[in-house]
């Protein structure tokens, strides 16, 4: 493999990047402005929604409950890590992102990315133990491993954002400062760059390609042992409870991993840049906008929590009004 001469400085020159976005034709600027801005009022009305739902519902104090909260979390700066920069971008000539910025989204883009990966994977964890050993799920699934199955995506992944950013951060950009992209990824940054990115790429690949097959095998390991119980399950109603169970969590990852192993397992080079701009779209946007739906529509405790939330908030406004009628 060829590859490229290191300069003999170790600093970088480039204290700011131009991000081209999701297209250069001005006209339509106005229009993906008002496209996004809704995509991303709506996520966090949605993942807020479910998190104060879930808090302030007792019935849901379950583990199956707790990890959905943390996802939630995690979609909601997922998603604020992107957002407000490109649709700053999308109203400003300037579209610009300072060296310390690029590099602390690629961080937390990274971070939360692998949060979700094996946040994901607990919560497959969470349904093995619910259906495969019923008797014994409230004393297996205790408060102390929940914590720790939820702790330790958030530190695996922001150890491995750092060690990702201190790869870029050595590497020096000395050439053109266009990245053609609509937020700061690694693979668009690589094609910048001066230095030799042998280690940086072999990083970036290894590192995304153990991350996905590791988390993606404890789900699908969890759900051959599920879909094992389920058939071992005499009555077909039994047997359509335990799936719906599951239906939500298996759309969620079916959606979320498909677009991930189109976007990474791929080389960096001016085709798969542009392929991986609407892959990535999906990925940070569509995904984290339609799991608080998944997780509601497809859910009969949460659904019946809602309802019981707007049969409420109902009844306090008609007792409201008769007061006020008979005042």
């Amino acid at each position: 493999m060829k590859t490229k001469p290191i300069p003999q400085h170790n600093g970088t020159e480039a204290t700011e990047f131009i991000l081209l976005g999701l297209t250069s034709r001005p006209e339509l600027q106005p229009l993906l402005f008002v496209i996004f801005l809704m995509i991303y009022l709506i996520t966090l009305t949605g993942n807020f929604g479910m998190i104060f739902l879930i808090r302030f519902t007792p019935r849901l104090q379950t583990p199956m409950y707790f990890f959905l909260t943390h996802l939630a979390c995690v979609d909601i700066f997922y998603s604020t890590n992107i957002s407000p920069q490109m649709l700053i971008n999308f109203l400003s000539e300037k579209k610009t992102i300072s060296y310390i910025g690029c590099l602390t989204q690629c961080f937390v883009f990274v971070t939360l990315l692998l949060t979700e990966y094996y946040m994901l994977g607990a919560m497959a964890y969470d349904r093995y133990m619910a259906i495969c050993n019923p008797l014994h799920y409230t004393s297996r699934m205790s408060k102390p491993l929940c914590i720790c199955l939820v702790t330790f995506p958030y530190i695996w992944g922001s150890m491995v954002g750092t060690m990702q950013v201190i790869l870029t951060s050595r590497l020096s950009f000395c050439g053109p400062n266009t990245i053609n992209h609509f937020y700061c990824a690694d693979p668009p940054l690589l094609m910048l760059t001066c230095s030799d990115t042998y280690i940086k790429q072999t990083a970036l690949f290894v590192s995304a390609g153990i991350n996905l097959t590791g988390s993606l095998l404890i789900i699908l390991i969890s759900y051959v042992f599920i879909f094992i119980a389920i058939m071992k399950i005499r009555s077909t109603e039994g047997q359509r409870k335990a799936f719906s169970t599951c239906g939500s969590h298996l759309t969620a990852v079916t959606m979320f991993y498909g677009s991930l192993f189109c976007m990474y397992l791929r080389p960096a080079n001016e085709k798969s840049v542009e392929q991986g701009k609407i892959i990535s779209v999906f990925c940070i946007f569509v995904s984290p906008f339609l799991n608080p739906f998944i997780y509601s529509l497809r859910n009969k405790d949460v659904k019946q929590a809602l309802r019981q939330v707007f049969l409420r908030k109902f009844s306090t406004k008609e007792k409201g009004s008769v007061t006020t009628i008979f005042k």
